[in-house]
């Protein structure tokens, strides 16, 4: 290996490492639909990257007559029920750059805005030990697209956030990912992460190993530094 490897490299959750975005958007729906209101595709993806509680107020403004604890309850209790009913899908490539980045000597932490009961259900099912770090949405006080989430996973892992590559698939997930100081990919699934300030985009994590991260790290780290 010949670039220099990051201190360590945050994963976003829903969307990024396992492909759940399906999932929450079949739980709005209904939810939605129970209080009389209509709830569309395009509206669904812009909750894609929004903390849980201000997903809750967008839905309370369609209607859903539930507090917003109540509501990021029953979306999560939703989902976690498709996980157990339908497995935990991984995005293509996800889970062997994961196993890679591992063997490499690389910290790993899982920065979501899902529940943290959620979170550990998903790194529960993976079958190594995937995460040094676990943050999650119940976690923070101000969640993405501030940096807080990255900067606790940072300090939690005792490490620089600008020493540490972020994985996102969301412009919110991005904007919170740069502004902690964090060499920041993006890797779309749903949503367009055009101009949302990632230092590289990526279409899929399929094939990439510890070496393609340690390559993208080495030259935009410079770039910061320089």
């Amino acid at each position: 290996m010949t670039s220099r490897l990051p201190a360590a490299v945050l994963w976003d959750m829903d969307g990024t490492l396992v492909d759940t975005e399906p999932y929450w958007m079949a739980a709005e729906t209904p939810l939605v639909e129970s209080f009389g209101g209509s709830w569309s595709h395009e509206q669904a993806l812009q909750m894609v990257g929004l903390g849980l509680d201000d997903a809750a107020r967008i839905l309370q403004a369609q209607g859903v007559r539930m507090d917003v604890a109540g509501i990021v309850r029953h979306l999560t209790d939703e989902v976690l029920a498709s996980l157990a009913r339908d497995g935990v899908p991984f995005r293509p490539g996800a889970r062997a750059l994961l196993q890679s980045l591992k063997n490499a000597g690389v910290k790993t932490a899982l920065v979501t805005m899902s529940m943290r009961r959620m979170a550990q259900t998903v790194v529960d099912l993976i079958d190594f030990d995937a995460f040094d770090v676990v943050v999650a949405g119940d976690d923070v006080t101000r969640p993405k697209p501030f940096p807080d989430p990255y900067l606790q996973a940072s300090a939690a892992l005792g490490i620089d956030p600008r020493d540490a590559v972020a994985i996102e698939d969301s412009p919110n997930g991005l904007r919170a990912a740069v502004a902690s100081g964090a060499v920041t990919l993006g890797v779309p699934l749903m949503v367009s992460l055009t101009g949302a300030g990632a230092h590289a985009l990526w279409p899929s994590l399929e094939g990439r190993t510890a070496d393609d991260v340690a390559e993208l790290f080495a030259t935009h780290r410079h770039e910061e530094v320089a």
